[in-house]
């Protein structure tokens, strides 16, 4: 008779096989998505507002002929700078010089007539009073004298105008600048009621810089008109950034503001003044102008990346204090650089989700990998 091996090893396998199970570890949960939160700390941030503006001078004069002639010389350098009452350019003066001396002779003739007017009022006088002359010989000597008084008073006007005449034969710059380039050439007949001046001068210190808000922006550019809105933005402090990015180092301020919103374009015209001393500037260029709108306090902002669109409102994921995500809606106002100012929907104190917000979903827990 066979043994019965097999049959009596039979328990002890399977005891062995239980064993073997219970001792195989338990399945591990999911990590936490990780996350990096803000803690919402209002802060006081300084408002600035930047528009596209133009320079230009504070006084373009175009200079133009007062008299007609042919134009001998330009006597300064195009786009250099010209003082006040310095010669630019020189007409010929020769015509002018024979007006001169006509009206000139014209005057002393009619001041030798009124020599013999007087002579003979002063002649005739007393021999009227003795009744020598009629009174009629009296009265035409008086008149004499008075017309010949008259002519001298006219051919002195004309001396007057045909020395000024003369002057303006040589045309000076009305105000110190930057020239322009000659429109006229050496040569060239000059007419005084040409609508095309000999050059321009621009005064380039103090320079404006011209620049346009948009109605919708601009209680945000001057949060003080909302309640007042007679108040201005004049005086309110201003840079300008040039197109290579750089800062002009002088500030300057708002000295102008238009007393209404143009209708074609939906924006009210507003300009800076800058002192401009050595030039640096020229009327013309494009540049940013950079307005400070002072300091708002207690302010909160949030960093760009942290805001959500879901359809057409802007959310931010909240941590509550066990670290579950909310979906909460905010108001946005300002951008200051890469932040942008929250109107309402957080307070102080709340986390937000900055970086991790694809790993986030409302009603799940997650981990806090930083907190700032």
């Amino acid at each position: 008779m066979m043994p019965n091996t097999p049959t009596k090893a039979l328990p002890f396998c399977l005891a062995l096989l239980l064993s073997a199970c219970n001792s195989a570890p338990a399945p591990t949960a999911a990590p936490l998505p990780e996350v990096t939160a803000l803690l919402i700390q209002p802060h006081d941030i300084a408002m600035r507002s930047e528009f596209v503006g133009e320079t230009s001078g504070v006084r373009d004069v175009e200079v133009r002929a007062r008299v007609g002639g042919i134009l001998l010389k330009r006597t300064f350098t195009e786009g250099r700078p010209v003082k006040q009452g310095q010669v630019l350019f020189e007409l010929d003066p020769e015509p002018y010089k024979a007006e001169l001396d006509l009206a000139q002779g014209e005057l002393a003739r009619q001041q030798a007539i009124l020599n013999k007017a007087r002579a003979d009022k002063d002649r005739i006088a007393p021999l009227f009073k003795e009744n020598a002359v009629s009174k009629k010989d009296n009265d035409d000597a008086i008149s004499a004298f008075a017309a010949a008084q008259a002519s001298v008073q006219t051919a002195q006007a004309k001396v007057k105008t045909a020395t000024l005449n003369l002057s303006y034969t040589k045309v000076t710059a009305p105000i110190s600048g930057i020239s322009s380039k000659e429109a006229q050439s050496e040569g060239s007949l000059i007419s005084s009621s040409s609508p095309q001046p000999l050059t321009t001068i621009s005064q380039m210190s103090p320079l404006y810089a011209n620049f346009s808000v948009a109605e919708q922006d601009h209680q945000a550019f001057n949060p003080a008109q909302a309640s007042d809105p007679s108040r201005s933005a004049k005086g309110l402090n201003t840079q300008i950034m040039l197109a290579d990015g750089t800062v002009y180092p002088l500030k300057g301020r708002v000295n102008f503001q238009d007393n209404r919103i143009d209708p074609a374009t939906g924006t009210i015209n507003m300009r800076a003044q800058f002192n401009n001393p050595k030039g640096d500037l020229l009327p013309g260029q494009f540049v940013r102008v950079v307005v400070d709108n002072g300091i708002r306090q207690q302010a909160i902002t949030i960093p760009e990346r942290a805001i959500v669109q879901l359809q057409a409102e802007k959310r931010v994921m909240l941590l509550n204090d066990k670290n579950i995500v909310e979906s909460r809606k905010v108001q946005l106002g300002e951008s200051i650089g890469h932040e942008v100012i929250v109107e309402s929907g957080l307070k102080a104190g709340e986390r937000i989700i900055v970086d991790g917000l694809i790993k986030a979903r409302p009603g799940q827990q997650v981990s806090i990998k930083k907190e700032g």
